[in-house]
């Protein structure tokens, strides 16, 4: 439970992060809408890059970093073409994990992260841990598969880990819609802590399960 201060406020760090939030959850419903019609207009791109210039220290969250960063890029000569365009677009779907067309799903998860290349997957004695739900199965079965072929199960994301596989489909339980925690803390160990921790998809991990 949070301490409230002499004046029945919580302490700023508590506030900052709760705005924080707040602003994560607001640009993925930004992204969402913008991808609903197939494209990404001028007014649209003009728009998200006046709301991460008016959003940009709120909050340190890798997923505002990241758009603010190709944003500006792609602003860098004062427009955005219709390329520019179509890539923003891929972004954006990257980022929210494109609209789920599963039926009781609530949203897929997000792609940005994932190596790119896709790394080779070698099973014996890497440590994997799992997120997200699994079109495969649960995430016992995930596990299983992944045990029975030499591999070590991490329950969280630590300097030993090999490599952090995303399910397909975004998890309720997840702090964000597209993303939670651990894919947080293994793009931040990944980025800028140097650890050497792989994150991939399901798809792309199944594809090794021989």
């Amino acid at each position: 439970m949070t301490k409230h201060d002499d004046h029945g406020q919580p302490p700023h760090w508590f506030r900052a992060k709760h705005v924080g939030d707040r602003a994560v959850d607001e640009l993925l419903g930004i992204c969402k809408g913008m991808l609903a019609d197939g494209k990404v207009n001028s007014q649209e791109a003009d728009f998200l890059a006046r709301w991460l210039e008016e959003n940009r220290e709120l909050t340190d969250d890798w997923a505002i970093q990241q758009l603010d960063r190709r944003v500006r890029g792609m602003l860098a000569d004062g427009v955005i073409d219709q390329e520019e365009r179509e890539e923003l677009f891929q972004i954006l779907s990257e980022v929210v994990g494109g609209p789920p067309v599963m039926e009781n799903v609530h949203s897929f998860a997000t792609s940005l992260p994932v190596n790119n290349p896709a790394p080779e997957i070698c099973f014996e004695d890497k440590c994997f841990c799992f997120t997200g739900k699994f079109a495969l199965g649960t995430r016992k079965i995930c596990e299983k598969e992944a045990q029975d072929r030499g591999a070590k199960i991490g329950k969280s994301i630590t300097k030993k880990l090999d490599y952090l596989v995303i399910g397909t489909i975004g998890s309720r339980d997840w702090k964000h819609s597209t993303y939670g925690k651990k894919i947080a803390t293994a793009i931040e160990y990944r980025d800028e802590k140097g650890v050497d921790i792989a994150i991939i998809s399901e798809d792309h991990w199944a594809s090794f399960l021989k």
